[in-house]
C-alpha cells in the first residue's frame, strides 16, 4: 500500500510548513488527488489518520479534492477530460493523448492555528 508512504510524505510537508510558518496545530488538510494518480482515496484516508499521529496534524480533518484527468490530443490539439490514459480523443478519435492533468497528488491548503 503506497498510500502509507504518501501519507508520511504529507506529514513531512506539514511539519516543515509548521516550522517555516510557526503554527502549532492543523485543523484541516486539503489534498488534491488526481483520478489518474493511482492513489486510492479511501486507503489514503485510512493511512492519513495513522501517519498524522503525534504530529501537529494529529487531529486534522482530511478533505479530498477529486481532480479529473485531462488529455491533449497530439493530432488535433483538442483538450478533454479523460477517465483512462489510453482514452481516444473525443474530437477526432485518435489515440495518443498527452496527459496534462489529473495524475498528481498535492497538498492544496492547510487550515492552521
Amino acid at each position: 500500500m503506497h498510500e502509507m508512504s504518501l501519507a508520511q510524505n504529507v506529514r513531512e510537508i506539514i511539519e516543515q510548513a509548521a516550522l517555516d510558518q510557526g503554527f502549532t496545530q492543523v485543523k484541516t488538510v486539503w489534498l488534491e488527488i488526481g483520478r489518474l494518480s493511482c492513489v486510492e482515496q479511501e486507503a489514503m484516508r485510512f493511512c492519513f489518520g495513522a501517519a498524522m499521529q503525534g504530529s501537529v496534524a494529529e487531529a486534522a480533518q482530511l478533505e479530498i479534492i477529486d481532480t479529473p484527468g485531462r488529455g491533449l490530443c497530439r493530432n488535433c490539439g483538442h483538450e478533454a477530460e479523460i477517465e483512462n490514459v489510453y482514452d481516444t480523443c473525443p474530437q477526432c478519435g485518435s489515440y495518443g493523448l498527452q496527459l496534462v492533468a489529473g495524475d498528481a497528488m498535492r497538498v492544496k491548503e492547510l487550515e492552521v492555528e
